[in-house]
């Protein structure tokens, strides 16, 4: 896998270099599959911390968050019943260039109805006119036939290091994916959330993964 990766780095390096006014060189948007078998869910990296927020719930509090958010932007996974909700915040995010992914159901769900999945794949379509990167379950998990799904598709499956809301933050892990949730009966206040900005060097996602190699972890079948 690492030497899979330098080549894709290079790849990736030498398509912004030469060809700086493609759209989605500033970004992974021309990658689609980093890891090497449909039973990985890339749930770490090498350094640094990358925050993701999974948003099914809010409209004030999440538009305050929005506009608040400062550079490197943490990854927002979003379900598409809230943003059929609130397409005004939506196009905030698009505004701002804030990278997003898709929000799912649990990974039951899929087990028992996969074309959910393509259902929720061309909503989020709709809204950002080209499918996912990065796909998260709410709950993390992945049964097989999702995770085989997202590989025939090229989206990766995106899990976390760490999952955290509220009180102190958890110590720093080099490489980790913090899920921060937004939803109905759980959800980080701004309070919360600069807080534990302010405890670890947060990076994007991209650079997360792509400082030289990205751990993963096998799902049973």
């Amino acid at each position: 896998m690492r030497a899979k990766l330098f080549i894709l780095i290079f790849v990736c390096c030498a398509a912004a270099l030469l060809f700086p006014s493609m759209p989605g060189t500033d970004s992974l948007k021309t990658v689609f599959r980093l890891t090497d078998e449909p039973n990985e869910v890339i749930v770490r990296g090498m350094s640094g911390s990358a925050l993701t927020i999974n948003i099914s719930f809010g409209d004030e509090e999440v538009e305050q968050l929005i506009r608040e958010l400062q550079a490197p932007y943490p990854l927002l996974l979003l379900d598409m019943e809230w943003a059929e909700r609130y397409p005004e915040i939506v196009q905030l995010i698009k505004k701002r260039n804030i990278p997003t992914g898709l929000l799912g159901h649990a990974g039951m769900n899929y087990e028992q109805n996969l074309p959910l999945l393509n259902e929720q794949l061309e909503k989020y379509e709709d809204f950002f006119g080209t499918k996912p990167l990065w796909f998260r379950t709410s709950d993390e998990q992945f049964p097989y036939t999702l995770r085989n799904a997202l590989w025939d598709i090229e989206v990766n499956a995106l899990g976390s290091s760490v999952r955290w809301h509220t009180g102190e933050p958890p110590p720093v892990i080099e490489g980790e994916i913090i899920s921060l949730p937004h939803h109905r009966e759980q959800r980080i206040t701004l309070t919360d959330f600069r807080k534990l900005t302010e405890t670890r060097k947060n990076k994007s996602l991209e650079d997360v993964l792509f400082n030289m190699s990205i751990k993963t972890k096998k799902m049973p079948e």
